[in-house]
């Protein structure tokens, strides 16, 4: 059966800042995921964010067999985690300078160590450790092939850092990342690496949404200028042809739903919205359309996954704590794990 998962960092992600609400515990996060029930099935774990508040990415052994404890005894287990690659968490971009490449990799290298501590726990069946390029559309599109040569060359030697510790990288599809921006760079940058067992592709519905629609790299737009979303069979067609070049490279999904609009300022720093479930202005038919980076294209399973896992950044508080939130989204959830057979 498909393992299904729920996100802990959009607890962390866009709060504890001025202006902003505050971070959401991982203990609460971990109740609430716990706590939902939709007629008996319930969430089987949760995807880690390796960053405080949350977790330390310099964790002692001891703290991470206290975070095990608590996760098992919870009745969840612990999948996917992500790496805190970025300049403002000791991380640097993967096209920047040799230090920031070393600190790149640095915090890939405590991160899949953190990952197999909790794999020899007995809490991490499976999952990988995400990663993206730490650096903007605009700083990448100085020098675009360069750059994206460097991104390459960065990600090479993290996934082989990886697997000195037998984990796996997935490169999260966000059109805010120099060099992920477009399905097209992506899919170069995937290439580049050329080691599919240890490094692969993280599709997260909504971000791979706006894949389609060309932001930050208009050159590379499938759906046609002015679509309307009334037309489901041209977003049907888009999809496929932007899934059948990704989706041999999937090796960690996020069921998201998405409203088709971004926000951030000028042209080169645009990311895409979470919506929640239900939302009327969503564009994708979540169980439909999870199908396309799940199935081959006669409609199997493709068994490349053993979870999935929700991705909702950006909601409030109030919505985040309210148990009828995480009742809906493990509803979708289960509609996904049902319609692709699993």
């Amino acid at each position: 059966m498909l393992k299904l998962h729920n996100a802990m960092w959009p607890g962390v992600v866009g709060k504890g800042q001025p202006g902003t609400e505050p971070f959401i515990d991982l203990d609460t996060m971990l109740k609430l995921t716990a706590d939902t029930n939709v007629n008996g099935r319930k969430f089987d774990g949760v995807d880690l964010f390796l960053s405080l508040p949350h977790i330390d990415i310099n964790s002692t052994d001891e703290d991470l067999e206290r975070l095990a404890d608590k996760v098992r005894g919870l009745g969840l287990e612990i999948g996917s985690c992500v790496a805190p690659i970025w300049t403002g968490c000791g991380g640097g971009s993967a096209m920047g300078s040799q230090e920031d490449r070393d600190r790149f990799c640095e915090m890939v290298r405590k991160s899949c160590r953190i990952g197999m501590k909790l794999r020899e726990l007995g809490v991490r069946p499976g999952g990988c450790i995400r990663v993206d390029s730490s650096c903007s559309v605009e700083e990448w599109s100085a020098e675009p092939v360069e750059n994206t040569n460097r991104i390459i060359e960065t990600f090479t030697e993290a996934a082989k850092i990886a697997a000195d510790y037998g984990e796996r990288l997935a490169a999260e599809g966000e059109i805010c990342w120099g060099g992920m921006h477009s399905w097209k760079w992506m899919l170069r940058v995937l290439e580049g690496v050329a080691w599919p067992e240890i490094f692969g592709f993280q599709a997260d519905m909504s971000h791979t949404l706006l894949y389609l629609l060309g932001y930050n790299a208009p050159e590379d737009r499938i759906l046609p200028e002015n679509y309307d979303w009334k037309d489901p069979e041209v977003l049907d067609e888009a999809l496929f042809k932007l899934t059948s070049a990704l989706r041999p490279w999937v090796i960690d999904f996020h069921v998201a739903q998405n409203d088709g609009s971004v926000f951030g300022s000028g042209d080169h720093d645009k990311t895409g919205r979470h919506c929640l479930v239900n939302d009327p202005n969503g564009k994708l038919n979540i169980p439909h359309h999870a199908k396309f980076w799940l199935c081959d294209e006669s409609g199997k399973f493709t068994g490349a996954l053993k979870h999935i896992c929700w991705d909702g950044c950006m909601f409030s508080n109030a919505c985040m704590t309210n148990p009828a939130t995480w009742h809906d989204i493990l509803g979708a959830m289960i509609q996904v794990s049902e319609a692709v057979g699993e």
